[in-house]
């Protein structure tokens, strides 16, 4: 896995990026500027990519489509989205925010993340990119 770290993203640009490429963000369901309170600032962000390897984009999606509701299920997950590239299918781009690094670090230690990550070796090409973020807030 290749971590790259420093950069930082605000939710709005993890939300905007969502809308580009046609998925609606589920944390704003109640308007603009609404529905963001569930996320603290400094809250712990990671964009992370996958690409499948020739041949086996349709098997990664199926191997990556339960990590959907397992994610969204974990209590100390706070945003996940996982969308598919249009123009290149099985290049996969998670968007999770957890409220610290020790949520997500509990995370990446349940059983189906590890179950998921040990099939990238025959369905991954590289492994996965990670980008480790901090949420911004609008100064008061």
């Amino acid at each position: 896995m290749t971590k790259r770290m420093g950069a930082r993203v605000g939710l709005s640009t993890l939300a905007g990026l969502a809308c580009a490429v046609g998925t609606a963000p589920v944390i704003a369901q109640d308007g603009p500027g609404r529905g963001y309170s569930q996320v603290p600032p400094g809250a712990y962000s990671v964009v992370a990519e996958v690409r499948a390897k020739p041949g086996k984009e349709n098997e990664l999606r199926t191997a990556t489509l339960p990590l959907i509701a397992l994610v969204r299920s974990d209590p100390k997950n706070l945003v996940y989205f996982l969308q598919e590239d249009r123009a290149s299918p099985g290049h996969f781009i998670f968007y999770e925010v957890f409220a610290n690094q020790a949520d997500f670090e509990a995370h990446n230690e349940m059983a189906y993340v590890k179950d998921w990550f040990a099939k990238l070796p025959e369905l991954a090409d590289g492994g996965v990119q990670v980008m480790r973020m901090e949420v911004l807030a609008k100064p008061q």
